[in-house]
């Protein structure tokens, strides 16, 4: 990434930068004409190309303009499974961009991306995309179990859909476990494109981008980690918009906590999801996952109560910042109907009260 000798200038210019041990494109980027000039002795117009050329050679996400991101959100999307939900989404993930879902522990990231895997692979008439999966690992064992037990269950579900009857869910998802930065960097730059240029894959999964970062870069070295974090997401976004499929990564989350005053005494505790703005600026969607105290119990009587939980549309191209209720249960993640019904019900009765007035005592 940064050989400066295969850059397109002229032998000259290649010569002053090794003169001078430029040899890193970063630094280069990072340094005013003007210290170019006075340190390379080079021309301005010299340096000029030399800027140009170092820009051209580093990954970068291709420009869009708004009306182009408009245009693409009103394409076919990738359902999340779940009719509430794919309501709730306008259809679903954007079939472009990268979607992130953050959250805390155990409120449901890794279930939905395993679920994602199984609707992708449905054909576009029913909300998929016709093709398989791949699923990037960089924290605990896959969950294989937990895939083998979905797969099932999605594949009774799709009885009345006969053309997904026949799809052996599990064959097409494709596992990679990354166990540093460099392994990661590796698989989404040389592996990662190669299967993709089969056109067999449409959804490519990293859970978690931010379990390798945290581990690998102390404090002090937030410069740097966010620069490595810019590369990676410009990577995944021109994959993404190349082979029009979307990039999905799971993303943690930081306490912020807020004392009174002086004192040590917590007024308030928050999270906000990890990386900083470097990754944040790379994010086309961003879906925040969390959980409640409460408990959803099920109209039937037959089936155990299971813990409502929260989906927060952070922000997004196309959609409004909105939420709405989830669970998830044996048979995958599913939106919670009853819920959207009470809040329509609360918000009509507040119109009409808005219409009638209130009442007036004799």
């Amino acid at each position: 990434m940064n050989n400066i000798e295969r850059l397109d200038v002229h032998p000259r210019i290649i010569s002053a930068l090794k003169k001078t041990k430029l040899a890193n494109k970063t630094t280069i980027l990072c340094m005013s004409a003007a210290d170019l000039e006075r340190v390379t002795k080079l021309s301005s117009f010299d340096v000029s190309v030399l800027l140009k050329a170092v820009s051209l050679s580093l990954p970068c996400p291709p420009m869009r303009t708004a009306l182009s991101l408009y245009k693409n959100s009103q394409g076919h999307r990738l359902s999340l499974g779940c009719q509430i939900l794919d309501g709730f989404l306008h259809g679903g993930i954007l079939s472009e961009g990268i979607t992130e879902i953050t959250g805390v522990s155990s409120s449901g990231k890794t279930q939905v991306c395993l679920q994602l895997c199984m609707s992708v692979q449905l054909p576009h008439k029913e909300g998929g995309l016709g093709g398989g999966a791949v699923y990037i690992s960089t924290e605990d064992v896959f969950p294989s179990k937990r895939l083998h037990q979905l797969t099932q269950c999605f594949t009774k579900s799709q009885v009345l859909h006969p053309s997904s009857c026949k799809l052996n869910l599990s064959d097409n998802i494709f596992i990679e476990h990354a166990a540093d930065v460099d392994d990661l960097q590796n698989i989404i730059t040389h592996r990662l494109p190669l299967l993709l240029n089969k056109g067999a894959i449409k959804l490519v999964i990293i859970d978690s981008i931010t379990a390798l970062f945290r581990v690998e870069y102390s404090l002090g070295e937030t410069s740097k980690r966010a620069k490595v974090l810019r590369s990676f997401g410009a990577q995944l976004q021109k994959l993404s918009h190349l082979h029009s499929i979307p990039v999905v990564c799971v993303n943690q989350v930081s306490d912020v906590i807020q004392t009174e005053g002086n004192s040590s005494r917590i007024r308030n505790k928050t999270v906000i999801p990890a990386l900083g703005l470097a990754w944040s600026s790379m994010v086309t969607t961003r879906l925040m996952l969390s959980r409640t105290e409460q408990l959803i119990q099920h109209n039937d009587g037959e089936r155990n109560p299971v813990i409502k939980r929260y989906l927060q549309i952070v922000f997004a191209p196309h959609l409004p910042s909105t939420s709405c209720f989830y669970y998830i249960d044996a048979e995958g993640v599913h939106g919670y109907k009853e819920q959207i019904c009470n809040e329509k019900k609360k918000i009509d009765q507040f119109k009409d009260s808005k219409v009638q007035g209130p009442s007036q005592s004799p």
